[in-house]
C-alpha cells in the first residue's frame, strides 16, 4: 500500500505525470476506491469474501493474470453448490436426530411428569388470559386508566335497565317501557355517591325497625300517606323512620300472621316450619313488614316488587336488612327455578290476577312447591259489585282448574293449597284450560323468559311435597335421594360444608385486624372478633351449592345471603332453593336488579375465572363498577380466584378508590384472596 500512497504524493508534487506510470496510477486509483468504501460496502465485502475462500477449484482463473490481484476460478459455482448440499444434508441429519430424541423422551415421561407439564400449561394459559384481559383494559384508552369520576346527583338511586325514556326510544310502549330492558347504554362508567346526609345503617336487629331518612329516596308525603298494613311507618324525628307498631297492645302484622296460620290449620305462625314452610315469596311486599315479623321464626321471606323511582318497596326493605329485589310477575318469568317457594303471599299487591286469562296466577303456580300455599288479601274477595264479583268468580274457578284447593276464606284473606299429586292435572275434564307445558317450554330456571300460558314445573324430578321435605334447619343438608336428583352424592355436600366452614372462620380472622387495627399488629396483641351482626345483607356472586350461605348460618352470623348463579356456569340454583335458601339466575354483564347501596358484603369465589373462560359481552371494568354500585359505604368485597387474575385487579381497585389487600391462600398456592373495603366518601351539598 506504500507504493500507491508514495505515487500519489509524487504526482501531487509534480505538475504532470510520467506516461510510463499510467498503469500503476490506474491501479492506485482502484485501490483508493476500495479503501474508501462506506461501512455498508464493508458489509458487502464480508458477505462476498467467504465464497471466495470456499472456492477450491485448481483451474486457472481468468483474472489470475490481471494486475488487480483478485483470485478467481471458472468452476467456483460448482464448488459452492457442493458445499451448500453438504450443509443441507447435515441440517437434515440434525433434525432427524432431534425428533427421534424428542419422541423417546416423550414416551418415557411418567404420569406424574405429564400432570406437571399439563398443570404448567394450564398456568401459562391462565396467565395468558389475564394478560389479554389487561391488554383489553389498556386498549380502552388513557381515559380508562385514571380514577373513575363520580356520577351526578340523578344517579344516587338510579337502577340501570329501568330507564323509561331509553326504552321508549328503543320502541317499547304500552307500559313495557317501565320494565327491565338492558343494553350497552345501561352500563355506568362512574361511581355512585351516597345522598347528602347519608349515614351507615343501624346494626341488626335495631336496623330492622328504624332507618335513616336520608338513606332512601322517599318524600314526606309518601311517609305521611302510608297507612296500609304492609306500608305502615311513622317519623320518629326529622332523621329517622320507624316501622314499629304505634301501639304496644296491638300489632297488626302479628295478628295478621296469626290469622294466616290458623287458616292453614296451625296454632300460630311459629308452626309454619313444622308445616314445611321455610321460604316465602312476598309479591308487592310494602316495606317488608311481613318478612320482618317472620324472620325471627326462621322463615325467609323474599320481597319482589316493581321498580319505583321514589318510595320504593324494594329499597326500603333492603335498608331494613331484609331480602328484596326488583321484579314483576306481570312482565316475564321471574329468575327463580320452578318449585322454589313454600308460600307465595300477596296483600294488596296491586296485581289484577284475573287479567290475561289468569296468566299471572300461572307464574305463581310455577314457583310454588307441591303442597305450598298462596295467600291473597284483597277487597276483591269480598266484592259487592257485579263486576268485581265476576272477577272473583273467575279467579276462584281458575284456581280449581290448576289444582289448587281453597282452604279458607276470612274477611279479605283467602288461602289456597297447591296439589301434591301430579295425577290431578291428568284427571281434569278433556279440553280443560290451561294445559300443561310441553317439555320445550317447561324451563326449570328461566332468565326473564316470556310468561307461559300453561302449567309449568309438573315435569320436574324435584316434585316433592313440602310436608315430605326435612324441616328447617335439617333441610340445608338434603338427603341422599334429593342429592341424587341434582347429580350429587352425600360426600360432595359434606366436603363442601367442611370447606366453607373453614373458609368462613378464615374470613372472620382476616377481617378482625383490618377492622380494628390502623397499624401493624404488635406481637401478643389480640384484636377482638368482629361482631356477629357487623354484616347483614350479603351477595354471593357465584354461589355454586350455596355452601358460603350455609356456613354463615351454621357459625351463627346474623345475615341473609342472595345466592346468584351466573348464566355462564352450571345451574345449581334448584339445589340452593331446595336447601331452604334464596337465590336468582343472573347475567353479570347486566346490572343486578336492585338499588345502589344494597349490600354490606359482596363475595365472589371463582367468578373471574368463570367469566374469562366464556364469551364475554363485557369486561372486568364493567363488573367492578357494578359491584361498587351494589356496595354500601364501608362495605366489603372478598374475592377468591386464580392468582394471576387477582393480581390483575390491583390497578382497578385503586381507580375505584377501594382499600385493597391481596393475600395468599395457605391451602392453595395457585389462588389469591382479594379483600377490599369501599370508603365512605361523603357527598357535599351544592
Amino acid at each position: 500500500m506504500s507504493r500507491p500512497l508514495s505515487r500519489r504524493t509524487s504526482s501531487s508534487n509534480q505538475g504532470h505525470g510520467d506516461p510510463q506510470d499510467s498503469p500503476m496510477k490506474e491501479k492506485s486509483e482502484k485501490e483508493d476506491t476500495v479503501i474508501g468504501r462506506s461501512p455498508s460496502d464493508h458489509t458487502y465485502l464480508s458477505l462476498k469474501f467467504p465464497s471466495r475462500l470456499l472456492s477450491t477449484d485448481s483451474s486457472p482463473s481468468k483474472l489470475s493474470a490481471n494486475e488487480n490481484g483478485f483470485m478467481a476460478d471458472t468452476s467456483a459455482k460448482n464448488r459452492q453448490r457442493l458445499i451448500l448440499l453438504l450443509l443441507r444434508f447435515s441440517l437434515l441429519v440434525i433434525v432427524v436426530l432431534a425428533l427421534t430424541g424428542s419422541f423417546w423422551w416423550t414416551i418415557s415421561i411418567t404420569s406424574s411428569s405429564r400432570g406437571h407439564i399439563y398443570h404448567s400449561y394450564r398456568r401459562l394459559q391462565e396467565q395468558l388470559v389475564s394478560d389479554l384481559w389487561d391488554i383489553g383494559e389498556l386498549s380502552l384508552g388513557p381515559s380508562k386508566l385514571k380514577e373513575f369520576e363520580f356520577c351526578g346527583k340523578e344517579s344516587e338511586n338510579f337502577v340501570p335497565c329501568y330507564n323509561a325514556s331509553e326504552s321508549l326510544e328503543s320502541g317499547y310502549s304500552d307500559g313495557e317501557e317501565y320494565n327491565r330492558h338492558c343494553n350497552h347504554r345501561s352500563r355506568q362508567n362512574c361511581l355512585v355517591l351516597p345522598p347528602v346526609n347519608y349515614k351507615i345503617p343501624l346494626r341488626w336487629p335495631t336496623g330492622r325497625d328504624v332507618i335513616w331518612v336520608a338513606n332512601v329516596k322517599i318524600t314526606a308525603q309518601e311517609v305521611l300517606s302510608s297507612g296500609s298494613l304492609m306500608k305502615r311507618m311513622m317519623m320518629l324525628d326529622e332523621e329517622q323512620i320507624s316501622f314499629r307498631s304505634a301501639s304496644m297492645m296491638f300489632d297488626g302484622i302479628e295478628d295478621y300472621s296469626h290469622q294466616i296460620a290458623e287458616m292453614i290449620g296451625l296454632r300460630n305462625e311459629s308452626n309454619f316450619i313444622q308445616a314445611g314452610v321455610r321460604t316465602i315469596l312476598d309479591i308487592g311486599c310494602g316495606y317488608g313488614s311481613f318478612g320482618a315479623h317472620l324472620f325471627p321464626k326462621q322463615l325467609l321471606t323474599m320481597c319482589v316488587a316493581s321498580y319505583e323511582a321514589s318510595g320504593s318497596q324494594v329499597q326500603l326493605t333492603l335498608e331494613r336488612g331484609l331480602p328484596a329485589m326488583i321484579g314483576s310477575v306481570t312482565t316475564s318469568q321471574l329468575p327463580y327455578p320452578s318449585l322454589s317457594y313454600d308460600m307465595v303471599h300477596c296483600a294488596s299487591c296491586g296485581i289484577d290476577w284475573d287479567k290475561r286469562d289468569g296468566l299471572f296466577l300461572l307464574e305463581v303456580d310455577r314457583v310454588l312447591r307441591p303442597g305450598g300455599y298462596f295467600v291473597w288479601t284483597s277487597p276483591l274477595t269480598n266484592a259487592r259489585s257485579k263486576e268485581n264479583q265476576k272477577r272473583w268468580i273467575f279467579i276462584r274457578d281458575f284456581a280449581v282448574n290448576i289444582c289448587w284447593e281453597l282452604l279458607s276464606q276470612q274477611d279479605e284473606t283467602v288461602v289456597w293449597k297447591k296439589t301434591t299429586k301430579r295425577g290431578c292435572y291428568y284427571s281434569r275434564k278433556p279440553g280443560t284450560l290451561p294445559s300443561m307445558c310441553s317439555k320445550g317450554n317447561d324451563v326449570e330456571s328461566p332468565f326473564y323468559k316470556p310468561l307461559q300460558n300453561c302449567i309449568g314445573g309438573t315435569r320436574s324430578r324435584r316434585w316433592i311435597a313440602i310436608e315430605d321435605r326435612p324441616s328447617w334447619p335439617s333441610r340445608t343438608k338434603l338427603n341422599a335421594h334429593e342429592l341424587q336428583l341434582h347429580g350429587l352424592h352425600s360426600e360432595d355436600l359434606v366436603e363442601e360444608s367442611v370447606h366453607w366452614s373453614s373458609v368462613v372462620r378464615d374470613y372472620w380472622s382476616l377481617l378482625s385486624p383490618v377492622i380494628f387495627s390502623d397499624h401493624p399488629k404488635r406481637p401478643g396483641d389480640e384484636d377482638p372478633s368482629p361482631p356477629y351482626n357487623m354484616l347483614r345483607n350479603v351477595l354471593d356472586m357465584n354461589a355454586r351449592f350455596g355452601g358460603f350461605n350455609a356456613a354463615l348460618l351454621e357459625t351463627g352470623k346474623s345475615v341473609w345471603v342472595m345466592n346468584v348463579i351466573p348464566i355462564r356456569g352450571p345451574d345449581y340454583l334448584p339445589l340452593i332453593v331446595d336447601r331452604g335458601l334464596v337465590g336468582v339466575v343472573h347475567d353479570w354483564c347486566e346490572a343486578f336488579p336492585t338499588y345502589p347501596r344494597s349490600y354490606d358484603l359482596v363475595h365472589a369465589n371463582g367468578l373471574l375465572t368463570l367469566e374469562t373462560q366464556k364469551n364475554r359481552r363485557c369486561n372486568i371494568h364493567d363488573l367492578f363498577v357494578e359491584i361498587d354500585r351494589l356496595l354500601r359505604p364501608e362495605g366489603w368485597v372478598i374475592m377468591r380466584d386464580n392468582a394471576a387474575l387477582i393480581e390483575s385487579t390491583r390497578g382497578l381497585t385503586a381507580r375505584l378508590k377501594w382499600d385493597a389487600r391481596i393475600m395468599e391462600v395457605e391451602s392453595n398456592n395457585e389462588e389469591r384472596l382479594l379483600v377490599c373495603q369501599k370508603p365512605f366518601i361523603k357527598n357535599q351539598p351544592k
